[in-house]
């Protein structure tokens, strides 16, 4: 591989190439290593017309090159002329390097797989770079997001103050666009770790949520974000719990006949009631309360039960209390889990009346 020292002024940086920001500190500290020790890795270049050369590879050197002043760059001169191999080479050499941002390793792959003049297929481009697929696509979800989001993407995984790292956007990539780019806002405003962006993301996700109420939360703080979400799952939780009840119950209506025999003080037969009660009552379970084949022992057994768990209703300044700590959301689950609450206690209420009245006919 020859090496060789060609004037600054016959060299041409290549616009079209996948790296395109450099970031001025870094390229200060690079012009000062030159300056001190010299250029230690020739950069790229291939032959265009007029005696002319356009850099493959190796732009921050020359630019830093440049900056000092010096006549000549040391250059490898390469003779490919294949588009498709210089851009991949370019690519790869990128891959190695610091500062190669994820954004401008997503619109290159893009720019291989969709420009007419390359038409790569996301297999063929994992075999030419020895990346994973999953790696290439997930690059390419970063194009889903506006330029104010993209311009605070970087490299690694730390979570920075405006700042964006891939993983921390990747759980927002199939959102609608007017809830993705400004929770990706959030997220960087708030230094957001990537375990609470999944918990959002999976929050806008859900359909039990309005449009009109995902809307008013993206006025919210990161932290506020996940008590929001907390709440919504202990209020979902809450609800889960009377369908896990009710899960072991028979659906069909339970007949019970019973015949029972009063008997009077002198102890003479009064009469025989033949008692016919029709209701959805639950299997008992190995925990309930053992029950005898008598209607009395079995309604007895039920009555006890609810009469125990049934708690105390709030008083007004209990629920106005409740209620002012509650934001918009909350308060119109709290209402629909009202409605849900009276619409069953109706419904017992009107199966306890029927027993009632049986029981009072006697």
């Amino acid at each position: 591989m020859d090496i060789h020292n060609i004037s600054m002024h016959l060299i041409d940086e290549d616009t079209d190439q996948p790296r395109y920001q450099f970031d001025e500190e870094a390229l200060q500290e690079l012009m000062k290593s030159i300056g001190e020790i010299g250029l230690l890795s020739p950069i790229k270049v291939r032959t265009t017309a007029n005696n002319r050369y356009k850099i493959i590879y190796g732009n921050r050197r020359y630019k830093a090159t440049k900056m000092l002043g010096l006549p000549t760059i040391s250059c490898i001169v390469s003779t490919v002329t294949d588009e498709m191999e210089i851009y991949l080479e370019q690519i790869a050499e990128n891959l190695t390097r610091e500062g190669f941002s994820p954004i401008e390793e997503a619109e290159a792959f893009h720019k291989l797989m969709h420009d007419a003049k390359f038409s790569s297929s996301i297999k063929y481009l994992s075999g030419k770079l020895g990346k994973p697929e999953t790696y290439i696509k997930n690059k390419c979800e970063l194009l889903k997001f506006g330029n104010s989001v993209k311009k605070l993407i970087v490299g690694g995984t730390e979570i920075r103050k405006d700042k964006l790292t891939e993983d921390q956007l990747l759980p927002l990539k199939d959102l609608p666009l007017e809830h993705r780019d400004p929770l990706a806002l959030i997220m960087a405003r708030d230094e957001m770790p990537v375990s609470d962006v999944k918990k959002i993301a999976k929050m806008f996700k859900d359909k039990d949520i309005s449009d009109r109420i995902k809307g008013q939360l993206l006025y919210k703080s990161g932290p506020e974000l996940i008590e929001t979400w907390s709440t919504f799952q202990n209020n979902r939780a809450e609800r889960a719990k009377p369908i896990a009840a009710k899960a072991p119950a028979k659906a069909e209506k339970i007949k019970v006949d019973v015949q029972e025999v009063e008997v009077s003080a002198q102890g003479k037969e009064v009469n025989k009631v033949e008692l016919s009660v029709e209701a959805k009552l639950p299997v008992p379970q190995a925990t309930d309360t053992i029950v005898t084949a008598a209607a009395g022992s079995l309604l007895q057994a039920r009555l006890q039960q609810l009469l125990q768990t049934i708690p105390d209703p709030p008083t007004s300044s209990e629920l106005q209390q409740e209620q002012d700590g509650m934001n918009e959301q909350q308060r119109e689950q709290f209402s629909q889990d009202v409605s849900t609450l009276v619409e069953q206690l109706e419904k017992q209420l009107e199966a306890w009346r029927t027993v009632q009245s049986l029981a009072v006919s006697r």
